[in-house]
C-alpha cells in the first residue's frame, strides 16, 4: 500500500510543478486582459466614460469626475503590473479593492455581471496570496536580492 500512496504523492509533486505555475500565470494574464480592455474602451470612448461616471454609476465618497479619471487609470495601469508579475501582491491587492468597488458603484451589473466580477475576483485572489509564480518578474527580482545577500 505504501508504494502506490508513495507513487501517488509523487504524482501529485510533478503536476503540481507543472500547473501551479500555469495557473497563476494564466489567472494574472487574463484578470489583466479583462480590466486593460475596459480601461482602453474607456479612453477611447471618452465622452461615454464621462456620461456613465455622470449619470450611471453610483461610486461612493469620489465625483463622479474624479471616478472617472482613476477608474480608467486603475483599469489601464494596474493589468500592466500584473501581466509582468512585477510587485504582483500590492498591484493584485489594488486591482480586487477596484474590482469590489465597480461592482458596488454599478447595481446594474448585478443581474448579468456579478458573476463575472466573481470570478475575477477570485483570480485576482489566487494571486493575492499565492503571488505571481515562477513565471514573473518577482521572481527574477526575489534571485536577485537573494544572490546580493548570499554574495
Amino acid at each position: 500500500m505504501m508504494p502506490l500512496y508513495n507513487l501517488y504523492l509523487r504524482a501529485v509533486a510533478v503536476m503540481q510543478a507543472v500547473l501551479i505555475p500555469l495557473l497563476l500565470t494564466f489567472t494574472r494574464i487574463w484578470v489583466a486582459v479583462v480590466f486593460f480592455r475596459s480601461g482602453y474602451l474607456k479612453a477611447t470612448s471618452w465622452d461615454s466614460t464621462l456620461y456613465l461616471f455622470e449619470e450611471e454609476y453610483q461610486v461612493p465618497i469620489l465625483p463622479w469626475e474624479l471616478a472617472a479619471y482613476l477608474g480608467t487609470a486603475a483599469e489601464l495601469i494596474l493589468p500592466i503590473f500584473l501581466v509582468l508579475g512585477l510587485f504582483t501582491r500590492i498591484f493584485a491587492f489594488k486591482l480586487f479593492f477596484f474590482n469590489i468597488i465597480a461592482v458596488v458603484s454599478y447595481p446594474v451589473l448585478w443581474p448579468g455581471g456579478f458573476y463575472d466580477h466573481q470570478l475575477w475576483g477570485l483570480m485576482i485572489l489566487i494571486n493575492l496570496i499565492w503571488g505571481a509564480g515562477p513565471l514573473a518578474l518577482d521572481r527574477i527580482l526575489s534571485n536577485k536580492m537573494e544572490q546580493k545577500k548570499a554574495a
